[in-house]
Parts: structure tokens; sequence; C-alpha cells
């Protein structure tokens, strides 16, 4: 596995860490930020509830938006009801690592804790 911040690749894809802020004013990805073990995660806010399952969905709905891509190609890995995530984004590793982390450097970067 090879990568960088939050987006790591593996051999069908690229896993993606996230950190989800539920019932929030705007959906929208916010920003890359640090972790306390030295890692980053995308933090991403959505208006929906984190009940049944829709803050999970709203988030796929909006990374597919924001990644070009359909939604059937992102899938939640693990965090299904907490808010640290890890995404999985199904296609060639290599490109797709490109393109996630070009898009992660238009992210504002927030700083180490």
């Amino acid at each position: 596995m090879t990568g960088t911040g939050p987006f790591v690749a593996v051999s069908d894809g690229v896993r993606v860490a996230i950190r989800v802020t539920p019932k929030a004013s705007r959906t929208a990805a916010t920003g890359i930020a640090a972790t306390a073990d030295g890692g980053a995660v995308v933090r991403v806010a959505v208006t929906a509830a984190p009940e049944d399952g829709k803050a999970n969905q709203a988030v796929i709905k909006l990374l597919s938006k924001e990644w070009h891509m359909a939604k059937s190609s992102i899938s939640l890995l693990s965090g299904h009801t907490d808010r640290n995530k890890v995404l999985q984004v199904a296609g060639d590793p290599g490109p797709l690592l490109a393109a996630l982390t070009a898009w992660g450097q238009t992210l504002p970067q927030e700083p180490r804790p």
C-alpha cells in the first residue's frame, strides 16, 4: 500500500480516510486535517443526521460528485457508526491516487493537533 495523506493506493483502488461531521449547516468537503497519530483525514460535513445510514449515504453522494465518479464505485469499508471512516474507491490505483491527491491539495490544510 502506498499513498500520502488520507489517500492510500491498494491493489483494487484507493482507500480514503475521512472524518464526518453530521447535522452540519451545509454539505461540503471542508479540508484535510492531521490526526494525532501522524496521519491525515478528509474532513466532510453533511446536513444529514447520523441515523439509518443517512449521513453515510450523504458522504458518498457528495464525494462522488466532487470526484466525478459513480456512487457505486465508492464503498464504506469501516466506520459505519463512527465519525472516522475509511472509504474504498474502486479503479486503477495509479491514476486514481494521483487524481484524488490533486483534489485533496485544493482543500484547506488544517494544522496538526
